[in-house]
């Protein structure tokens, strides 16, 4: 196998340290160029680096085209990681916009200069969050189903923004991975109020860490190795660890606690301090399909990696296993509900305060979060089936014929689709199969017209961009009756007629960029 070079980025957070760790464990059939922010914390964590002789750190960040084109230049893959995620994204919403979509153009722009761009290969890292919330029954999900995106998360927008820029950039071989939360040792410290900011019978197929470097490194190989083909390229997956790792989230919240010696979720919280809607997660229908690709998997019993993760942080984390439990609950409860009550971003601020617009996002409204128990007691928790077996039941409709092979895919069909989507497929005409050739389209919602790939909208969810992706305003519930694919996320936990529309800008603390200006 003739020697690949790699161009990664977001090398130093969670899943692209994981990846540069599995990547330098291979001298001899990988050269990486790194991209990096010239911080005095990253030239402390990459020195190690710096005289590997297959390594080479290129410092700059997402919106320095010259140091993207530098790592692009010469390289056969682009794995683009990084980018702004929560909860710093939720603080810098706008900077977050700027940032992960700038990425997302500046990458394509330096690909498609390369003499030789149709060999270069790029896998762009989505979100679980670009699907929004989940909840059952509607909590098993592929590739394909409507994009979501949770009322108030622009990162999830920015995402969606990103994922659309990198598959009709022209690329000729791009894929596209939508990772679920990362489980990584940091998270045992995690002390935000996004902690509440889940329901507690909603779902997510995790992914480990370590399993997310494997992924990124083994797409290198396997590909190097000719394993890979057009089964893989152009298309989108969904990353998760598997079966083990499908849990509520109460049973991580019971993991997690229960690794550190704490007493359960009954002892540290009410269940009324949670949200119970408008949060991202599901368990992946298709996620064994990146599996047979991509062999990253660990399968360690999820029990047995969460007593891992506690091995791997400080000392003093673990100290309340040494403890009476009733004291640490009776220590920790009161700590938990400040941070609950954290202004503006806290649920139980939310409550007093009578803040209209979170409590209509997160629960239906005042009313409804009144009716959620406050003793565990008579709190209901969901028991799921998580064998791939019972995802059929719960499978979406995706507005045409699923059994057909993508190679035999017609006008005929995206007519079909487009019609499910309450809207139109203006083109009369398209070469049978072809999953790349932008077709014109028309939004049955706003009316707007556009141009976008089948494989943009039959295989990765996507549908307008002007109304189905906020730019404004989250108005889900006027979409829904306009668009059937649309309607079988929402009507789930929402009523017609429901007042949502909610303002783009509203409750965030603004970071001085025009949104206008980052869209455009």
């Amino acid at each position: 196998m003739a020697k690949k070079t790699v161009f990664l980025t977001g090398g130093t957070g969670n899943m692209g340290w994981a990846a540069v760790q599995e990547i330098i464990k291979k001298p001899n059939e990988i050269n990486l160029k790194l991209l990096a922010r010239k911080s005095a914390k990253n030239q402390e964590k990459l020195k190690p680096l710096m005289s590997k002789p297959n390594v080479q750190i290129v410092w700059g960040d997402f919106l320095d085209y010259d140091a993207i084109l530098e790592g692009v230049t010469g390289s056969d893959y682009v794995l683009h990681v990084g980018g702004m995620v929560s909860p710093a994204a939720d603080w810098k919403p706008y900077l977050t916009q700027k940032t992960n979509i700038g990425a997302a153009q500046n990458i394509c722009k330096a690909v498609l200069a390369q003499p030789n761009a149709n060999e270069i290969k790029v896998c762009y890292i989505g979100t679980v969050a670009e699907t929004g919330d989940r909840n059952y029954p509607i909590h098993w999900g592929r590739c394909g189903d409507p994009l979501k995106v949770s009322i108030y998360d622009h990162y999830a927008v920015s995402k969606c923004i990103a994922e659309r820029v990198f598959v009709e950039s022209g690329i000729k071989n791009w894929v596209v991975m939508r990772q679920s939360g990362i489980l990584y040792p940091d998270i045992l410290k995690n002390m935000d109020p996004i902690m509440f900011h889940v329901p507690i019978n909603g779902v997510l197929e995790w992914c480990t860490v370590e399993d997310s470097g494997r992924l990124m490194c083994n797409l290198v190989t396997e590909d190097a190795a000719g394993n890979l083909g057009t089964d893989f390229w152009n298309h989108f997956f969904n990353i998760g660890s598997g079966k083990e790792y499908r849990i509520s989230n109460y049973e991580f919240e019971q993991l997690l606690l229960g690794t550190l010696g704490l007493a359960g979720p009954e002892k540290l919280f009410d269940p009324n301090w949670f949200i119970t809607k408008n949060f991202h997660g599901q368990f992946c229908a298709d996620g064994d399909k990146l599996e047979d690709f991509l062999h990253f998997r660990e399968n360690l019993p999820v029990k047995d990696y969460f007593d891992r993760l506690a091995h791997q942080v400080e000392f003093y984390f673990r100290i309340p296993r040494y403890l009476p439990k009733s004291a640490v609950a009776a220590a920790a409860k009161p700590f938990m509900k400040k941070i609950a009550s954290t202004p503006d971003f806290g649920t139980l601020d939310w409550a007093e305060k009578d803040n209209k617009v979170r409590m209509s996002a997160y629960f239906g409204s005042k009313e409804e979060w009144e009716k959620i128990p406050t003793k565990w007691k008579d709190f209901e928790i969901i028991q799921f089936d998580k064998d791939n077996s019972a995802a059929e039941q719960f499978k979406l409709d995706h507005g045409y014929d699923e059994s057909k092979p993508e190679s035999e895919l017609t006008i005929d069909d995206m007519k079909e689709a487009a019609k499910f989507r309450g809207g139109e497929c203006l083109s009369n005409k398209m070469k049978k199969g072809d999953m790349a050739g932008k077709l014109k389209w028309k939004c049955g919602h706003c009316g707007a017209e556009f141009e976008a790939s089948p494989a943009l909208i039959l295989l990765g969810g996507h549908w307008c961009p002007e109304c189905y992706i906020p730019h404004k305003a989250w108005d889900y519930d006027s979409i829904a009756k306009t668009n059937p694919f649309f309607a079988q996320v929402w009507y789930t936990n929402h009523e017609k007629d429901e007042n949502n529309k909610y303002d783009f800008d509203e409750l965030f603390h603004i970071d001085g960029v025009a949104w206008d200006d980052i869209k455009r």
